[in-house]
């Protein structure tokens, strides 16, 4: 999937805040937009190439968004809206006999990626982009996440109420053979995350294929908790 319609090579130097950069690109050190709030200390090193999306918005005070990096011959997107981009196309494929997708659906107190209709059941679906790797294993999060619970507990509350729920992890890379909530990192969301599932709450895994210009869902991840 496209998601952006040109991009420029660099070199990542700093991020001295989680929503800039500076980078070098064609000689000259730019300061660019991050889209990604995560810590992502593990992929943002000083050398690392990175790939930026050009904006086509001459008011914008930074030309270039951040959106991928690699680290060795991965290629890693951190675009923080590229998972749910990503997911609302798999959904259809995801599911048996879907009849729509609809996003940002407000269930209780909380607004959930997704709601699915299928012929049978009406899906509740949260997405979480997935950007840390570890020896071929995916963890998610890479920053303490309240958010994240409150998620996981209105998805409890979907089940509850009879409704089909899942929370999908998107793995921007390619590569990973496990994914595993990151309890070193946050472990009330890890816990959290076994609820979810202990309730019946699906968990689901997915890899991705990464382009420097956008990202899809590829293969189910087997999941560890």
């Amino acid at each position: 999937m496209k998601l952006y319609d040109e991009v420029k090579k660099g070199i990542f130097l700093s991020r001295p805040n989680r929503f800039i950069a500076h980078v070098m690109v064609d000689g000259k050190e730019e300061i660019c937009h991050v889209k990604n709030t995560g810590r992502c200390r593990e992929l943002l090193v000083p050398g690392a190439p990175v790939t930026l999306s050009v904006s086509q918005n001459p008011q914008r005070k930074t030309r270039y968004d951040l959106v991928a990096v690699w680290k060795g011959n991965t290629c890693i997107n951190m675009d923080s809206q590229a998972p749910n981009h990503a997911a609302g196309e798999a959904l259809w494929r995801i599911l048996p006999d879907v009849k729509s997708v609809k996003g940002e659906v407000l269930h209780g107190d909380s607004r959930l990626d997704f709601c699915v209709e299928t012929e049978r059941n009406t899906w509740f679906v949260e997405v979480k982009g997935v950007t840390l790797e570890k020896d071929g294993h995916a963890l998610f999060p890479d920053a303490p996440t309240e958010r994240g619970i409150k998620h996981l507990h209105s998805l409890i509350r979907c089940v509850e109420e009879e409704h089909k729920a899942a929370a999908l992890f998107v793995i921007q890379m390619k590569g990973v053979h496990t994914f595993s909530p990151n309890d070193q990192m946050h472990p009330q969301f890890g816990e959290a995350l076994r609820q979810a599932a202990a309730k019946g709450v699906e968990i689901w895994a997915y890899d991705c294929l990464v382009t420097e210009t956008g990202m899809e869902l590829d293969q189910p991840v087997p999941v560890k908790l």
